[in-house]
């Protein structure tokens, strides 16, 4: 078998604030994604609901190649949005937002998604993050998938960035999944001996017309309806970009270090999706503080062990992609928290200063404006 290219691709999908309340915009101004498009072309689209926008790198080599791109799309929107008096926000749900203040975007498609879904997509004020990695075998992408379920719970507690919703600490690290998963055909996808016999999946419901294609199916993780890619969907946003590309590099290495091991006539063991879900719920509700389940021993690790763990494994893969700084870029997030920590302690700390609880959110908001530029500097190296 053909090594896969394992070219990688990040899509992200941003929220759109006034600056001045830091409230999500109910209406998107008419000429903002017309300026987008004519500066980003075909990198920027626009999203179901008008308070968000979404972008997609190119088809890139490299992680540094990936990083340059993202940074250039969220400076360049961000550019656009400052000049309608907007900001914008890379984190996965607001912390005071409402739903019923919002509106959706008046495409066929989206209306259509209004239509089908009613209340359920009304209250989907949230925002992923997708990573295509280039997997060109149909069937090796599905035999790939099947086993790389087993870390999508690592990389949801890697990403969570949606404690607050409608004004309140959930206490949930990613509430970003409660809302998800009242959708239909999301959570983790089923186990399929082939594209083929994923494909007559496909066509059942198709047939039936309950979807016109596989672009209607919303798993953790999937084949792209459109590329030749195994598209990961579990992770939130991530506010800090170096945290964008750790989980990048780690999803990366992890299918090539899989493809290793079927090269070598080895599989990663294919556990039950009850054993998985388990893990799922635990990185939904606690992210990386309270560890996850060894299923083969029967034990709670911690997240920093299995960091140490991931990082011994892909040690190899991440020679070969050249990218052991942004896989050991785990240990900081280990260490320091993810965005949905570093929202609550800055809520925490307002209401300790003396704020009001509707000031404290938002200078949640702020901080998630100013994160959501870091590391976003023009390079001499990067040409779009």
């Amino acid at each position: 078998m053909k090594e896969p290219s394992f070219t990688i691709g990040i899509e992200e999908e941003y929220m759109l604030v006034d600056r001045e309340s830091r409230n999500l915009i109910s209406q998107a101004p008419k000429t903002m994604l017309k300026e987008c498009e004519a500066l980003l072309v075909d990198q920027v689209s626009p999203e179901f609901l008008q308070c968000q926008i979404e972008v997609g790198t190119q088809i890139c080599n490299s992680l540094s190649e990936a990083r340059e791109n993202l940074a250039y799309l969220r400076r360049t929107v961000a550019g656009v949005a400052e000049r309608h008096n907007l900001a914008l926000v890379a984190a996965s749900t607001h912390p005071f937002g409402r739903p019923s203040q919002l509106e959706h975007t008046r495409k066929k498609r989206y209306n259509q998604l209004a239509n089908d879904l009613q209340e359920v997509v009304r209250q989907l004020v949230i925002s992923g993050m997708h990573i295509h990695v280039g997997i060109e075998d149909d069937d090796l992408r599905i035999d790939l998938m099947s086993q790389a379920t087993y870390i999508l719970p690592h990389i949801l507690a890697l990403t969570t960035s949606s404690p607050f919703w409608r004004g309140r600490n959930t206490g949930l690290k990613s509430y970003r999944i409660s809302l998800w998963d009242g959708m239909p055909r999301t959570g983790l996808p089923d186990y399929f001996d082939s594209y083929g016999e994923y494909e007559r999946h496909i066509a059942v419901l198709v047939k039936a017309g309950v979807i016109e294609d596989a672009s209607k199916i919303w798993w953790d993780i999937r084949p792209s309806h459109r590329y030749s890619t195994l598209e990961m969907r579990i992770s939130d946003v991530c506010p800090r970009l170096d945290d964008v590309l750790c989980v990048a590099a780690f999803y990366r290495c992890w299918l090539r270090m899989l493809y290793r091991l079927r090269r070598s006539n080895q599989r990663w063991r294919r556990y039950s999706l009850f054993l998985i879900n388990e893990n799922r719920w635990r990185a939904h509700r606690y992210g990386i503080d309270e560890g996850l389940i060894d299923f083969g021993h029967g034990t709670i690790v911690q997240f920093d062990e299995l960091m140490d763990e991931v990082l011994e494994l892909l040690q190899e893969d991440g020679e070969f992609f050249g990218c052991q700084q942004e896989l050991n870029h785990m240990r900081t997030i280990v260490r320091e928290g993810t965005s949905a920590h570093r929202q609550v302690r800055a809520y925490e700390t307002a209401l300790a200063d003396g704020m009001e609880h509707e000031q404290a959110l938002r200078e949640v908001v702020g901080l998630l404006i100013d994160e959501t530029l870091v590391g976003t500097e023009a390079s001499a190296a990067w040409q779009p």
